[in-house]
């Protein structure tokens, strides 16, 4: 059973965009030949020590946090992630991350979580732009160059909306204008107005073309000074992005929610923390796999109930549950994005079949592994 590291690149790129990747992240390909074959896929949240013992030779580890994510000098096998590196390595081995453009992808490591509860995806909780800037042209011309002028726009890259081309819509009515002395008018005279039967066409095209579709209305409309509207659209949420904001299949209280997520979720050290009033009923919940601090004021806005993320700290908490009726729901960073691992082992086995042994690994990452139960006094 093998697959090439090409091949296998090409399915997680597909299913985690690395342009989806923020822009101080760093994802993909960490070490192994694209051109070589992988014989496993083993699936990890962490590249550590240990889930690289566990990892066959000519294996592919996917990991989801990245290994060299800030800058280093030496990668000697004397330091700890050079240790790594130099195991892949003589082990024929490759590593691969997908980190934040796999939280953003869609399916991603919120869905993941979300699923793991038990809850329906309904909408992304902090969507990213599609990255599109459009400007709406809107031209005003003779009907008699209407078509040319049109012609001119499409040839220019206007038009085009997804998989069509040619888009356009058009409406007629009366122009009027008054040539002053100097004018060169096409149609009537200095001095008299004039009233022209004129077609309303309005054309979408990408911001970067802008000069372009301009230089082609000039070349193309028999005016000597065209009138036409040039306005920017809005930028428009894609489907993908951080989070997601779901809904429970029946309302319960915030106290069973808990136990819900206590029981979907791998057990840790860290356990599960709530705040809010436990008797309070949830129905819908936002969910945010790994660190979501950051999205409290998303999540105040967002119409739901409980938000169910990691790594809360204290201030930012406070000062959310201070302001909003929201509920909070800790649980630990590991655990929240575990669930992807098998999000991203379906993807595999769905996409190679037999070709491809591809497995979770069994360590547990999560760095906390003493209960307060277990201490010594």
């Amino acid at each position: 059973m093998s697959a090439r590291l090409v091949d296998v690149i090409e399915v997680l790129e597909r299913a985690y965009p690395p342009a989806l990747a923020e822009d101080w992240d760093s994802v993909g390909l960490v070490c192994g030949d694209p051109s070589e074959l992988v014989e496993s896929v083993t699936i990890a949240v962490d590249a550590t020590a240990a889930v690289v013992a566990e990892v066959p030779p000519r294996g592919l580890l996917l990991a989801h946090h990245p290994l060299l994510l800030r800058g280093v000098d030496t990668v000697a096998a004397s330091t700890g992630k050079g240790a790594i590196l130099h195991q892949l390595i003589r082990n024929r081995s490759a590593l691969f991350t997908a980190h934040t453009n796999a939280d953003s992808a869609n399916p991603g490591v919120s869905d993941a979580l979300a699923d793991a509860l038990g809850l329906v995806v309904e909408d992304v909780l902090s969507p990213v732009s599609d990255g599109t800037q459009l400007d709406k042209w809107v031209v005003f011309v003779p009907a008699a160059h209407t078509d040319a002028v049109r012609t001119a726009l499409f040839a220019a890259g206007a038009g085009a909306l997804g998989d069509y081309s040619h888009c356009s819509w058009t409406v007629s009515g009366t122009g009027q204008f008054l040539p002053h002395d100097g004018a060169a008018p096409a149609i009537g005279a200095v001095g008299a107005v004039e009233y022209v039967d004129e077609d309303h066409v309005e054309v979408i095209a990408p911001a970067s073309l802008r000069g372009r579709v301009l230089g082609a209305l000039r070349h193309a409309h028999p005016y000597e000074e065209p009138a036409f509207d040039v306005v920017t659209l809005a930028s428009l949420p894609s489907d993908v992005g951080i989070g997601r904001v779901c809904a429970l299949p029946v309302p319960e209280s915030l106290r069973a929610f808990v136990t819900r997520v206590n029981r979907g979720l791998p057990a840790t050290s860290w356990g599960v923390r709530a705040a809010g009033d436990p008797d309070a009923v949830v129905s819908r919940v936002a969910v945010c796999g790994g660190a979501g601090d950051s999205l409290l004021d998303t999540v105040a806005a967002a119409d739901v109930h409980a938000y169910v993320t990691a790594d809360l700290r204290h201030h930012p908490a406070d000062e959310h549950l201070r302001a909003s009726d929201v509920a909070l729901v800790d649980v630990a960073h590991w655990a929240s994005e575990f669930p992807w691992c098998g999000q991203a082992e379906a993807l595999l086995r769905t996409q190679f079949g037999e070709a491809l042994q591809v497995d979770v690994s069994p360590v547990r990452t999560d760095p906390w592994n003493l209960e307060k139960d277990d201490s010594t006094t």
